[in-house]
């Protein structure tokens, strides 16, 4: 029989120079570290190691199926990590640091097989966020970073979210306040000519496509012998503890509204709770709002949350996936 986990010490600090070299510090030496990108907190470990990427599956209780990204610094970093296709390089040079995660073919020792779920291949992201970035030039190797929350539920904007799910699974958390994207970043499959759009994020399709000057591609259907190539796959992600409901244009009894632009449909008055993701119809700032909205909601002692219909292009749709996997069936 395997022994009871013992609780860490979970310490909350600023993101400035002593916290950088402790965070640092503690991944470099197998430790768990929630950070800040661009996107939403990172939960941090050393991606060579293991033993550390085992623990980091087990405080989120994530399957281990389910494959992590390699963070780096750069450019020059991520050819140490994976094989840069011609087409990869080209979305690196446009978009990183940012929030697009590239998956490339692995290069041999530069991940342990446990962060590539024993996949030929690994996803790879230069994050956007200078915090991130110092940590893991501080580091000096890929740093494997899901979000810094328990597993399926929903991600992390702020260090106050991450307390909440992980406090006592993990070492420290490093605060730099709100994510300014507010979504996970844009998976792309760079493993074949064809590139496949594997994940919508916080850098629409749109712009991806404008600089390959051609369409991405839709992944194949998942079935239940596939594993996922990407993290966020899952078909039940990123949800609340209560059901979601989507398109909804009334409010029913005992919800709460997640609405949009200003929106107030039938039955607005006896919400339980209401959050606007952008009053003034703004996606950019809807998608920041996402996640955070989701939780206040879920806290509210609602039975269910109301979606309202939303628009779906640019991050209308990250945020229509993220709102899918939340009301999917658990």
């Amino acid at each position: 029989m395997n022994a009871p986990r013992q609780p860490r010490t979970t310490r909350l600090v600023p993101a400035d120079a002593p916290g950088i070299a402790r965070a640092a510090q503690l991944i470099a030496s197998g430790g768990l570290v929630a950070l800040p990108t661009e996107t939403v907190y990172g939960l941090a470990c050393d991606a060579t190691d293991p033993v550390a990427v085992a623990s980091l599956y087990e405080a989120k209780g994530r399957p281990t199926f389910n494959p992590l990204i390699a963070h780096v610094p750069d450019v020059d970093a991520a050819r140490q990590v994976g094989h840069l296709t011609a087409s990869a390089q080209l979305l690196a040079d446009r978009f990183w640091p940012g929030p697009l995660t590239l998956i490339v073919p692995a290069r041999e020792g530069a991940t342990c097989a446990l962060a590539r779920s024993g996949l030929s291949t690994v996803a790879i992201r230069v994050p956007g966020h200078e915090v991130a970035r110092a940590v893991l030039q501080a580091v000096g190797r890929a740093v494997a970073a899901p979000s810094a929350n328990r597993s399926g539920h929903v991600s992390p904007t702020t260090a106050g979210h991450v307390l909440a799910d992980l406090d006592g699974r993990i070492d420290l958390i490093l605060d730099a306040g709100p994510t300014p994207v507010g979504v996970e970043s844009t998976i792309i499959d760079c493993t074949s000519d064809t590139l496949v759009l594997l994940r919508p994020g916080g850098l629409p399709r749109e712009a991806i496509e404008a600089a390959l000057g051609a369409p991405l591609a839709s992944p194949a259907a998942p079935t239940a012998e596939t594993a996922p190539l990407a993290p966020g796959m899952l078909a039940s992600h990123y949800a609340p503890s209560v059901p979601v409901r989507l398109g909804a244009r009334e409010v029913r009894p005992g919800e709460a509204l997640l609405t949009f632009a200003a929106a107030r449909p039938p039955g607005f008055e006896q919400a339980k709770a209401c959050r606007d993701l952008s009053p003034s119809g703004d996606l950019v700032e809807a998608a920041a709002n996402l996640f955070a909205h989701l939780r206040d909601l879920e806290a509210s002692g609602a039975d269910s949350i109301a979606v309202v219909p939303l628009p779906r292009q640019g991050l209308g749709e990250a945020i229509a996936d993220r709102l899918g996997r939340a009301a999917a069936p658990r």
